[in-house]
C-alpha cells in the first residue's frame, strides 16, 4: 500500500510517503488507522486527532469504512489553517 502524508502529519510522522504491507486484519480507513498509530510514538501523535483528518483511496475522499487493500493508494491530508 502506498501512503502519502501532508502538512503536520508529514512533519509529525516524518516522512512524506511510505509503501507499507498491511496486515489481514486491516480492511478499511478505521482499522487502517488504528494500526499506524501502533505503529510509534510519531504515528499515535500524528493520529490522535484522526477525526479531523480527509481520507482519500484511490483518488476519492472517503470514510473510515471505506475498504481498503494492498494495492491501493492512501492519502492523509489534516485541516490546515492560516490567515
Amino acid at each position: 500500500m502506498k501512503i502519502e502524508y501532508f502538512a503536520w502529519l508529514k512533519d509529525t510522522i516524518g516522512l512524506g510517503e511510505e509503501e507499507i504491507s498491511i496486515h489481514a486484519n486491516v480492511t478499511d480507513v478505521g482499522k487502517l488507522i488504528n494500526w499506524l498509530s501502533t505503529r510509534s510514538p510519531r504515528y499515535a501523535e500524528a493520529f490522535e486527532f484522526a477525526e479531523v483528518i480527509k481520507v482519500v483511496v484511490n483518488r476519492e475522499n472517503v470514510g473510515n469504512d471505506h475498504p481498503v487493500k494492498q494495492d491501493d493508494e492512501v492519502i492523509f491530508i489534516p485541516p490546515i489553517a492560516g490567515g
